[in-house]
């Protein structure tokens, strides 16, 4: 079985989690703020605030700016739900709006279109999706023209660059997960990135039970604190990450070289000012015959992801609450998309046998 994704400890994290509990120290603590250090200047940014998982970091970030009851928080439909459960906690209201087709993020047109509608909205989250970086070129004019504060959620997207900026930089908060399946991990974890000194100092006091000075509580506040063992594997994998994000965009273009000219699938787009590092390698496929693709990857042997079957405004959990939302790209990409695995310990006879069951499926499909 070729699997989706595949989590990659080495040696080098084991021993600095053993170098952790021989410490004493195994909760937040120097580790936690080496890493934080590190990270931050990895993706251009002054301060990073480490935290126990991507969502709780969304969830910050928001608090931090000022997110809550009567604050409209403009977003994707099309990503995992954390990016608008975040929003939820703080008791903001998301307001969706459509993605484009070719790169699956959220439509800078779209963006225009609602702020003109309602000029009440204060805050833009975007979602950098599968490793591929939102267009910042149209994005940055919006939030300035319409004094937006905008949150990056990075949670795909570690290394990603637009225009040679990375993806983390641009926003007045990002966002970053560090799930084991993601580009590179923690085992669980997250951070928030500012280059404000105040956003970032509201940020430690969310994550640590209102603080700033032990047992004086200014705020309520959670305990979202990243401990230094996930940290010390987290500045193990962040020397790798280059090299990792490399081998990711190299399997993508193994499949672009395999899958060049074929009629029945449409390979992911990716725009030249473009540094995607393909968290997903995604795929589309005809709706009514996706079926037949996932059908045959199962034959072969092959891990796959529909990655998202619903839009976020669909779930259950929101009792159709947002179902007014006006998606209609969402609604179409999300019966086509297909991921297909890139991880960086895909081998080269690995990806080529994954291209082979999609050329079967297409050859089948004409």
């Amino acid at each position: 079985m070729i699997p989706i994704a595949r989590p990659i400890i080495g040696d080098e994290e084991k021993q600095a989690v053993l170098e952790v509990l021989d410490s004493g120290m195994i909760a937040c603590g120097a580790v936690t703020t080496k890493f934080e250090e590190e990270f931050a200047a990895y993706i251009g940014a002054m301060h990073g605030i480490a935290t126990n998982n991507g969502t709780t970091a969304l969830e910050t970030a928001l608090r931090a700016l000022g997110a809550g009851p009567g604050v409209k928080v403009l977003t994707t439909p099309f990503s995992f739900i954390a990016s608008t459960n975040a929003i939820v906690y703080t008791g903001a209201t998301p307001v969706f709006v459509d993605i484009d087709a070719n790169t699956f993020n959220i439509s800078p047109e779209s963006i225009e279109a609602k702020l003109k509608e309602d000029p009440e909205i204060r805050i833009l989250l975007i979602v950098h999706l599968f490793g591929q970086p939102c267009d910042m070129d149209a994005i940055m004019p919006l939030v300035k023209k319409h004094g937006l504060l905008l949150v990056e959620d990075c949670a795909q997207a570690h290394g990603a660059m637009w225009n040679g900026r990375k993806a983390g930089s641009f926003g007045d908060a990002a966002c970053f997960s560090f799930y084991p399946t993601k580009n590179m991990t923690t085992s669980e974890g997250g951070i928030v990135l500012t280059s404000d000194s105040e956003t970032a100092r509201r940020c430690r006091m969310i994550i640590n039970h209102g603080m700033e000075r032990r047992y004086y509580h200014d705020d309520i506040g959670y305990n979202y604190r990243m401990t230094n063992m996930a940290a010390a594997i987290g500045r193990c994998q962040l020397k790798k990450l280059d090299g990792w994000n490399e081998k990711r965009r190299a399997n993508a273009a193994l499949y672009l070289e395999a899958l060049a000219g074929e009629t029945g699938v449409t390979l992911p787009g990716c725009p030249d000012k473009a540094f995607h590092v393909y968290h997903q390698y995604t795929i589309k496929a005809p709706a009514d015959k996706r079926g037949g693709l996932i059908q045959k990857l199962e034959e072969r042997g092959v891990g796959y992801g529909v990655f998202y079957p619903l839009s976020i405004p669909e779930q259950a959990c929101y009792g159709g609450k947002y179902e007014n939302a006006q998606t209609p790209v969402t609604d179409a990409v999300k019966k086509e998309v297909l991921s297909i695995p890139v991880h960086p310990g895909l081998t080269a006879e690995d990806a080529a046998q994954v291209a082979k069951a999609i050329r079967e499926y297409c050859e089948a499909s004409r």
